[in-house]
């Protein structure tokens, strides 16, 4: 499997709980060579205060889990 299809399917299973804040994550780019993931970060998460525990705690914590090639992971 493709390392944006594994990125993807990660996200899927935190996406319900994203959404329940009325949130949304997208990816905009994965470099591979550094390892460097960015998102967009929408709904009430764009500009929200708790969007970076959101992003650290939650969203990097279980890509760098089951995706171990990504090693940053950085908001627009």
């Amino acid at each position: 499997m493709e390392t944006l299809d594994r990125i993807e399917q990660t996200l899927d299973s935190l996406r319900p709980y994203i959404a329940s804040h009325r949130g949304s994550v997208e990816v905009i780019d994965f470099d591979e060579a550094e390892g460097i993931l960015t998102l967009r970060l929408g709904g009430t998460c764009h500009g929200c205060a708790a969007s970076t525990i959101t992003l650290r705690q939650g969203i990097e914590t279980r890509l760098r889990q089951f995706v171990p090639e990504v090693k940053v992971v950085q908001a627009l």
